[in-house]
């Protein structure tokens, strides 16, 4: 369940991400993309470093309020990373 939340909060932060900073939108294919990808680790770094009070703490709400920041803050972390690496390949 905890997986399935970040990876759906990853896919919302992600495409906020895209429209709020509009030098890092990708388009809403590849913000969701990468947000998905940035939830799932953004989720799974938080609960490996000793946060599994916030990130794997269950069904509690503590629990998916830390997947939800966790898995927005990765997927929009993973957008910005991927519009860099798409930008300096276009130079």
């Amino acid at each position: 369940m905890e997986l399935l939340i970040s990876l759906i909060s990853g896919a919302i932060g992600g495409n906020l991400s895209g429209r709020l900073i509009n030098k890092i939108d990708q388009g809403v294919v590849i913000n969701s993309i990468a947000g998905i990808v940035g939830g799932g680790l953004g989720g799974q770094l938080l609960s490996m470093v000793g946060a599994g009070a916030l990130a794997g703490g269950g069904v509690d709400l503590m629990g998916i309020i830390g997947q939800i920041a966790s898995g927005g803050v990765g997927g929009g972390v993973v957008l910005a990373i991927v519009s860099v690496i798409r930008k300096a390949l276009g130079k």
